[in-house]
């Protein structure tokens, strides 16, 4: 399916939050899917996943997750430099600023003319991760996929040290994909039990997949990707819209 894309700018906070949006050229009705990206922005391999989801038959859009802090437009290098200035982002961001950027982007994806009323799903990789899962908590999200979310397991976002987010699994009504690798340091063997343990007690409909990889292995830049295993991650996100958007 051919693609559109565009940067927008919607209201949020002080600032606008810009959003890159992919959707398919046919017009239709199709689900929307907030994406989030990693620590480093709106780079290079965040907008080929988002193009990509789009091909199959979904508007995405994903935000500038540092609006408030970097100028529009900012593009974090992969390099330490790079992965410093994402992390102090993230460490100067509370909570409720992440929180209200949500509340914006999913207020502004029905508007658009290509979404589906009452389709909404989310996800997101490593801090996008534990974004998406936050958004899976908003009974409009249906459907929520996280990628190596960092911070679940102890709740560490932002600023803030415990942001509540698993304990709050209770409230997700959508159904939920994690995905992790195996060989990722930040969440560990012992994390994994954990998100499992309390969405099991919560009564989540969810599912998790494991992969032989290390963090980031769906990023397609850098010596940690695996493509493969990308793709099946990938497959395995499509196969969960597909299945609550279309039922």
């Amino acid at each position: 399916m051919l693609v559109t894309t565009e940067y927008v700018d919607i209201p949020a906070g002080p600032s606008p939050m810009r959003m890159f949006v992919a959707a398919p050229k046919s017009a239709g009705q199709y689900p929307g899917i907030l994406c989030y990206s990693d620590i480093f922005q709106l780079t290079g391999p965040m907008l080929r996943a988002c193009t990509r989801l789009a091909s199959y038959g979904f508007v995405a859009a994903a935000p500038e997750i540092y609006h408030r802090l970097e100028p529009p437009g900012s593009v974090i290098p992969f390099d330490d430099a790079g992965r410093n200035r994402g992390l102090e982002d993230a460490a100067k961001t509370p909570v409720t600023h992440f929180d209200d950027d949500r509340r914006a982007a999913l207020d502004y994806l029905p508007s658009h003319t290509s979404v589906a009323s009452g389709k909404l799903g989310a996800m997101g990789f490593c801090i996008g991760g534990h974004l998406a899962f936050r958004a899976a908590l908003e009974p409009r999200v249906r459907a929520t996929v996280c990628f190596y979310g960092t911070g679940i397991h102890d709740g560490k976002l932002g600023l803030d040290q415990n942001a509540g987010s698993l304990d709050r699994a209770g409230e997700i009504r959508g159904e939920l994909l994690m995905v992790f690798g195996t060989e990722d340091p930040h969440v560990s063997s012992e994390g994994r039990t954990a998100i499992d343990r309390r969405l099991r007690a919560a009564g989540v409909n969810y599912s998790i997949r494991l992969f032989p990889c290390e963090h980031a292995f769906m990023r397609d830049e850098g010596p940690r990707f695996d493509p493969e295993a990308a793709d099946q991650a990938f497959g395995a996100m499509i196969a969960i819209f597909r299945k609550v958007f279309q039922s």
